[in-house]
């Protein structure tokens, strides 16, 4: 595909207008002012749109679509424990896969390319992915709660299938990260041995970390340090490290995260609706820490919509430090686009860049809320929308288009859904 006399963001995120851009198979092969002698195929016509990186999603549950709205206005504790635990127990891979679908549909219809996920049923989630040809860094999650050999526990055998089985797959669209659910949900025996059987892997480690305050004190309490120091010690850090959350941790926490070259995972609606707190992302990236953003599932954000999230990642810093030009709309927009792509270890992502991947949202900037123009950038974080999105592309295939889908049967795929969650809910009232 040829976009022609489009406005891009180009690799330094600045603002590039009458451009074109040449897609051949999976890559950006072209990008200049003048149009290239190349035959690019379809010529698609870029006058009032932007093109952009396709956003990156660096933390969420994807099947946990099946619970929006389930669990309302309770505390990270008594959410999980009262209503998600008790649902999530009647799932299983085929309903996991219709929730993945309609994760997947609402992310390409926000221009969301790739996300990194944590969960179980893998099967269902692949069978997802693969039919949608969205990109992942699929991750199943680790509990533990008595010691056991770790390459005994059935937690980790799936987990080790999955590397065995989808990772590097289709073409690299798919990934296996290894994942602990969070210090609070293993014993210390089994995040020893996590760190010690990753280190030299080539994985990524992706953990939920100091979301809450209880969470954050109860592990000092026990251990007398930090989760991040106690996942330093049990060399967790040793790998390439993707952590969520990250709202309470402390100065000698981001010295560590610095250190070791970790990924912040920012999800800022799903913390401020659980009643979370704030993590404080300029101090992050003040100290050289990678920042990505996320939505969380829609279980605890209602949405899987990485605009609003990047308008929160932009307003809370300027509220919470009472700073308005903390930080710039082009650090947020290369946190939710490259920052993300570089968490997922995918560093040939998440630029508009000859030779890098053809991972591509389109806006249409003819709108009433995207006039005037006066800074592109600063519309895009704080007036644009996901009904914006015209176009997403990963791999330089078009998988969303002016509202529809090219490889979800949407109206099945929301049929499904309802069924899931009439079964799934009855179940649960009747134990």
């Amino acid at each position: 595909m040829l976009f022609k006399n489009i406005t891009l963001l180009d690799e330094n995120f600045d603002v590039q207008k009458n451009m074109f851009v040449g897609t051949c198979k999976d890559k950006i092969a072209y990008i200049g002012e003048l149009a290239p002698q190349e035959d690019f195929g379809e010529e698609y016509d870029g006058k009032n749109k932007v093109i952009l990186p396709g956003f990156v999603n660096a933390h969420t549950h994807s099947p946990m679509t099946l619970l929006r709205g389930y669990a309302e206005n309770l505390a990270l504790s008594r959410w999980l424990n009262e209503k998600v635990f008790p649902f999530e127990d009647r799932l299983n891979s085929d309903r996991a896969y219709y929730g993945t679908m309609l994760s997947i549909a609402e992310m390409l219809s926000s221009g969301t390319t790739s996300f990194s996920d944590m969960y179980f049923f893998q099967d269902g989630v692949m069978r997802a992915v693969k039919e949608a040809r969205a990109k992942i860094n699929f991750s199943r999650s680790i509990v533990s709660f008595s010691d056991v050999n770790f390459l005994d526990d059935i937690r980790v055998i799936e987990a080790l299938e999955a590397v065995e089985k989808y990772h590097n797959t289709e073409n690299g669209k798919i990934k296996i990260d290894m994942a602990l659910h969070a210090e609070y949900t293993n014993t210390y025996s089994m995040i020893k041995q996590f760190g010690e059987y990753t280190k030299g892997k080539g994985l990524i480690n992706h953990i939920h970390v100091s979301e809450t305050k209880s969470e954050h004190e109860d592990c000092k309490k026990k251990y007398g340090k930090t989760p991040t120091e106690l996942f330093y010690d049990s060399g967790v850090l040793d790998s390439p490290s993707l952590f969520a959350h990250c709202v309470w941790i402390e100065d000698g926490d981001i010295d560590i995260l610095r250190e070791k070259g970790a990924t912040v995972a920012h999800c800022p609606a799903s913390n401020l609706k659980l009643g979370s707190g704030i993590c404080d992302i300029y101090a992050l990236k003040e100290r050289g820490v990678n920042v990505a953003i996320g939505t969380d599932s829609a279980a605890s954000n209602n949405g899987l919509d990485s605009f609003r999230e990047m308008y929160l990642a932009a307003l809370l810093p300027k509220g919470t430090r009472r700073q308005a030009d903390i930080l710039s709309a082009k650090e947020i927009i290369k946190m939710a686009t490259y920052g993300g792509a570089a968490a997922q270890g995918r560093f040939d992502s998440g630029l508009i860049k000859e030779g890098f991947k053809a991972d591509l949202c389109v806006i249409d900037t003819d709108k009433p809320n995207l006039y005037p123009d006066f800074d592109i950038l600063n519309n895009i974080v704080y007036s644009a929308g996901k009904s914006d999105v015209v176009l997403t592309m990963a791999d330089g295939e078009v998988l969303y288009r002016n509202g529809e889908f090219l490889t979800i049967d949407i109206e099945k795929i929301c049929f499904e859904v309802n069924r899931v969650v009439k079964e799934v809910v009855s179940e649960v009232q009747n134990g």
